[in-house]
C-alpha cells in the first residue's frame, strides 16, 4: 500500500448575484493582495503564492467584516469548537425535511479535520491548489493514471488520489434541483429560505469497485421532498455548526448568507471514472471542481460549536 494524503473540498452555496464570486471563477483580482501576473493571465499558473498573500487576504477579511454585523463564517477546522461570533440564527431543519437543490464539489477540502488534515498549500491565491487533503492508504492500482482528463478545466483536472469535498445543498424553498445555488431560491415566493449543507469528503481512485458517483448523487422525491437517496451513512458522526456560504470569492469579504453545516469526518473512496461521467452530464450542469475559500481562523468570525 502507498501512503498518500488526499483532500476533499467542502460545500459552498450562495444566491445568484454572488455565484461567480463565490466559486472564484469570474471575479477580478484583489488589489494589493496579488496580481494577475502572479498567477498567469487566466489564473492557470499552478505556482503557489507566498504566505504573505494569504496573510493579507485574512487581514482584509478582518477589516471588511469588523463591526459590520456579519454572522459566523465557513469553512472552519471542525476539530476546534472555539468561536466568539455571538450572532445566532436558528438551525435549519434536518435535510430530510428540506429539498435537495444543488450538488457540487470542490477539489481539496475546504474544511479541516477528521481524516482530511494535510494542508495542500497556499495555491494560486484564488482558491485553486489549496485546501486540505485526506490522509489514507491507497494501492498502486488505485493510483493508476486514467485514460484522458477527468473533469478538466482551466484551473484543475482530477487525478487518482485527489480529494474532493461534495456539498449536498438543501433548501426550505419549494424548488426543483438544478444549476447553481440560484436553484435553492424560489423567486418571488421565498427569497430567504433556510439552507443546509451536508458536506462529505471523498477520495477519487481508479477502481471500478469503489463507490459510484452517479449513484451517490441520484436524486428522487421522498415523502414529497427531493433527496440524494444514496448519500453514505457510515462516514462518522457529523460536526454540526452554523456558518455561511464558502468559496474563494469570500477570501477578503464576509458572506452574508446563513447556512447550517453538517461536515462528516471520515472519507470514502469513489471511482474517478464515475465522477468523470457525472461531469460529462448531470442535472446540475456541473463539469469541474470548484476552488476553496481560505480556512476561517479569526474567532470573531466563527461560531462556538456546542
Amino acid at each position: 500500500m502507498k501512503h498518500i494524503a488526499i483532500a476533499m473540498a467542502a460545500a459552498a452555496l450562495l444566491a445568484a448575484p454572488a455565484y461567480a464570486n463565490e466559486y472564484g471563477e469570474a471575479h477580478s483580482t484583489h488589489g494589493s493582495t496579488h496580481s494577475k501576473q502572479a498567477h498567469g493571465e487566466h489564473g492557470t499558473n499552478h505556482a503557489s503564492v507566498s504566505d504573505k498573500v494569504v496573510a493579507e487576504q485574512r487581514a482584509e477579511l478582518a477589516r471588511n467584516t469588523k463591526g459590520k454585523g456579519f454572522g459566523p463564517q465557513a469553512p472552519r477546522d471542525i476539530g476546534s469548537k472555539a468561536g466568539k461570533n455571538d450572532i445566532v440564527f436558528g438551525d435549519a431543519p434536518e435535510y430530510t425535511q428540506m429539498n435537495l437543490c444543488n450538488i457540487h464539489f470542490h477539489k481539496n477540502a475546504e474544511h479541516k479535520g477528521g481524516q482530511f488534515t494535510e494542508y495542500a498549500g497556499n495555491g494560486n491565491g484564488e482558491g485553486y491548489q489549496s485546501g486540505y487533503k485526506a490522509v489514507i492508504d491507497l494501492s498502486e492500482k488505485e493510483l493508476k493514471a486514467t485514460h484522458g482528463k477527468i473533469c478538466d478545466s482551466s484551473h484543475s483536472t482530477l487525478r487518482p488520489g485527489d480529494t474532493i469535498e461534495v456539498h449536498y445543498v438543501h433548501s426550505t424553498a419549494d424548488i426543483n434541483p438544478g444549476k447553481s445555488l440560484d436553484s435553492c431560491l424560489a423567486k418571488d415566493v421565498d427569497n430567504n429560505p433556510q439552507l443546509r449543507v451536508e458536506a462529505q469528503v471523498y477520495v477519487v481512485v481508479n477502481d471500478k469497485h469503489a463507490l459510484d458517483f452517479g449513484k451517490l448523487t441520484k436524486v428522487k422525491k421522498v415523502h414529497g421532498k427531493y433527496q440524494a437517496v444514496n448519500m453514505p451513512t457510515d462516514l462518522g458522526a457529523p460536526v454540526d455548526y452554523i456558518g455561511s456560504t464558502t468559496g474563494p470569492g469570500y477570501n477578503e469579504k464576509g458572506s452574508p448568507f446563513q447556512v447550517s453545516w453538517s461536515v462528516f469526518p471520515h472519507v470514502a473512496k469513489v471511482d474517478i471514472n464515475s465522477v468523470g461521467k457525472w461531469c460529462e452530464g448531470n442535472q446540475f450542469e456541473e463539469d469541474h471542481a470548484h476552488g476553496v475559500r481560505n480556512l476561517v481562523m479569526n474567532k470573531d468570525l466563527l461560531s462556538e460549536i456546542r
